[in-house]
C-alpha cells in the first residue's frame, strides 16, 4: 500500500512491479476494491509495466470530496492521477465506475494516455438503451435511496454479494475473494461515499465524454453478462478514432475476475501495441 496526491485528495493503492516501467493504471469498479486487480496487475507487472491501482476517491484509505463523487470528479481524478506519479503518459484499465472514470479521462485529457482498455462498460454516448438494459441499471434508483447505506451494510454486506451474483452469474467466488472488498466498505465513510455515485449519477451525458475518444481502445465484454451484450459494445465503435477492439470473454459484470488468463493475454497485446 502507498499513499499520493492528485486533483486535492490523497488516494491510496495497491501497485505491482518496478517504478521504472511504463506505468499502467488500474480502476476499481463497484462493489468492489483494487484487490480485484492482483491477478491481472502481477502477470502485467512481470511482462515490464509499473500497475498502480487506486482506490477510487471515497474508498478507504484515498479521501473523499466534499460532496458526492460526479462522473467529471472520477474523470479529473484519472487524467491527475499520472501526472501525480510522476509521468507524462500512461496507460489507462477500469471496470464499471473504473470504466466511466477512463472514458472520461481520455475525454478531458487525452494527450496524458497511451491506450484505453474498459471492462464490462460500453461507452454511454453511442450506446442503445435496450430494455434489457435499462433493467440491469436499476440498481442506479435502489443504491441513490435514502436507506441504501444501512440496508447495503446489512447482515455482513449480504447485498454487496446479492449484486456480485446478478451481475455475474456464472462467477462462484469464494469468501476469501470478497474479503478484501468487505473489508473496505467496512472502513468508516466508505459506503456513504461508495454509494454518493448513485447519488450524484445525471441521466445527460456530460460534454467532456460527447466528443470521439482520441485515445486506442480494447473493451473486454462478458459473455454471460445479463445486462450487456456483446452486441451492445459493438454499437459503440464509430465513437472511437484511434482504434476499437472488443474482446468477449467467459463470464458476467465481473469477468476479468472470472476469466483472467485471456484478460491479461489481451491486454498484454494492447499495452505493447501502443506503448509509444
Amino acid at each position: 500500500m502507498k499513499t499520493f496526491t492528485a486533483n486535492g485528495l490523497k488516494f491510496g493503492c495497491l501497485e505491482w512491479g518496478e517504478v521504472s516501467k511504463p506505468l499502467v493504471l488500474m480502476a476499481h469498479g463497484f462493489p468492489d476494491s483494487p484487490h480485484a486487480w492482483t491477478e491481472i496487475g502481477s502477470a502485467v507487472a512481470a511482462a515490464g509495466y509499473w500497475c498502480v491501482a487506486p482506490f477510487l476517491r471515497g474508498y478507504s484509505p484515498s479521501e473523499a470530496g466534499p460532496r458526492d463523487t460526479t462522473s467529471e470528479d472520477l474523470a479529473r481524478d484519472g487524467a491527475a492521477w499520472v501526472e501525480a506519479l510522476g509521468r507524462k503518459k500512461a496507460h489507462l484499465v477500469g471496470h464499471d465506475w473504473g470504466a466511466e472514470l477512463a472514458y472520461g479521462a481520455v475525454g478531458v485529457a487525452p494527450e496524458k494516455f497511451f491506450s484505453l482498455t474498459a471492462v464490462a462498460i460500453p461507452h454511454r454516448v453511442r450506446l442503445k438503451f435496450t430494455w434489457k438494459i435499462l433493467w440491469g441499471l436499476r440498481h442506479f434508483n435502489s443504491l441513490a435511496l435514502p436507506w441504501a447505506e444501512k440496508r447495503f451494510a446489512a447482515n455482513d454486506f449480504a447485498e454487496l454479494e446479492l449484486l456480485t451474483r446478478r451481475w455475474s452469474p456464472t462467477w462462484k467466488f469464494t469468501a476469501e475473494e470478497l474479503a478484501p472488498v468487505k473489508a473496505c466498505f467496512r472502513e468508516p465513510g466508505t459506503v456513504h461515499a461508495a454509494l454518493g455515485y448513485y447519488r450524484a449519477a445525471a441521466i445527460r451525458t456530460p460534454a467532456f465524454l460527447k466528443p470521439k475518444v482520441q485515445v486506442p481502445t480494447l473493451v473486454i465484454a462478458g459473455m454471460d453478462d445479463p445486462a450487456v451484450a456483446v452486441r451492445d459494445y459493438e454499437t459503440t465503435r464509430e465513437h472511437f478514432e484511434k482504434g476499437f477492439e472488443v474482446l468477449a470473454v467467459r463470464g458476467g459484470h465481473f469477468c476479468h475476475r472470472e476469466d483472467p488468463k485471456p484478460v491479461i493475454e489481451a491486454l498484454l497485446k494492447h499495452l505493447a501495441k501502443h506503448d509509444q
